[in-house]
């Protein structure tokens, strides 16, 4: 790690915390050469392969905004979609994977977006799950009107 300071090549790690949510590391550095301290932020990537082939790194924001299109007019509050991408980020991560399609990344937004908003849920999973007809619509309601009557038994 270059200092910020002096750009020497190198620093010595002082002390080493986990952040708040788990998913990163921050590391307070000095620097030999000028006795400058910094801090740094660790995290383990986690790229999303998109269908042209470009790798690109995993984003909340991203996920957020393709949500919100199919949460418009629907009363989900921009916390509640937060969480939902902060929910499919540790999901993804659980995996193992450092590369995840974007298909699968559209497939592991579902079931958070399920339990956070059934129309909006609907609405991304008729672009995700490619519906080509309103028996593709049909068969997704009566999914969730049956897990709703086996929910309430």
């Amino acid at each position: 790690m270059h200092c910020p300071f002096c750009r020497h090549a190198d620093s010595r790690v002082i002390d080493s915390r986990t952040s708040d949510d788990g998913l990163s590391i921050r590391r307070r550095r000095q620097c030999p050469e000028c006795g400058g301290r910094f801090s740094t932020m660790e995290t383990a990537s986690l790229n999303v392969i998109k269908r042209s082939g470009v790798i690109e790194p995993f984003s909340r924001e991203k996920v957020i905004s393709g949500v919100r299109k199919a949460c418009q007019g629907r009363p989900v509050t921009e916390a509640d979609l937060a969480v939902l991408a902060q929910a499919v980020e540790e999901a993804v991560r659980q995996t193992g994977s450092s590369q995840i399609d974007t298909n699968d990344l559209g497939l592991a937004i579902l079931e958070p977006l399920r339990t956070l908003d059934e129309v909006a849920y609907l609405r991304f999973a008729s672009v995700y799950q490619a519906f080509d007809s309103l028996e593709d619509f049909e068969s997704s309601i009566a999914q969730l009107r049956a897990d709703h009557a086996a929910a309430s038994e």
